[in-house]
């Protein structure tokens, strides 16, 4: 990967939706050799994917939550993360240092449901205690981090 495919991921990071033309734009190539260089990214396993970003209110889920599992000590966290992934509210799973093993974001449409949801989560095998932490409100979330990728390096630029 040289700084050319760096500075395409960048820019599809910033606008998945950009066509071979706009990017070959951007980053000074044509669109068919934007187009060979995103198939090699996607066949190597850099770019995963692309998908639309919701504001979850619209769609009805207002309550959103962190919460904090800590496994019994017999726990596999392997099967607790897989029972977590289970649970259709859970949108995301992290493995973390610290008092807890994982770190979950749940996004339910009521508080009421956020308590059902807490229940489930604490009748996992394997989980031995919850901390919640409800989001108030979210001041940006899925923000892109391109560090590293959209900046030209000294032989891309001549050492100007």
């Amino acid at each position: 990967m040289d700084q050319l495919d760096r500075k395409i991921i960048a820019e599809l990071r910033q606008n998945g939706r950009a066509t071979y033309a706009e990017l070959g734009r951007l980053v000074g190539l044509s669109a068919s050799s934007v187009h060979e260089r995103v198939g090699k990214l996607e066949a190597a396993g850099v770019i995963t994917g692309y998908h639309a970003m919701v504001d979850p209110r619209t769609v009805g889920l207002g309550v959103t939550a962190l919460v904090g599992i800590q496994p019994t000590d017999t726990a596999a966290d392997e099967d607790v993360a897989e029972a977590l992934g289970s649970l259709e509210e859970v949108e995301s799973c992290y493995a973390v240092a610290g008092d807890q093993a994982f770190v979950v974001k749940v996004r339910v449409p009521t508080v009421d449901e956020l308590e059902r949801t807490l229940g489930r989560l604490r009748r996992i095998a394997g989980v031995a205690r919850t901390q919640t932490t409800v989001v108030l409100s979210t001041r940006f979330e899925g923000r892109p981090n391109n560090t590293g990728l959209d900046l030209a390096t000294e032989a891309d630029d001549g050492g100007a």
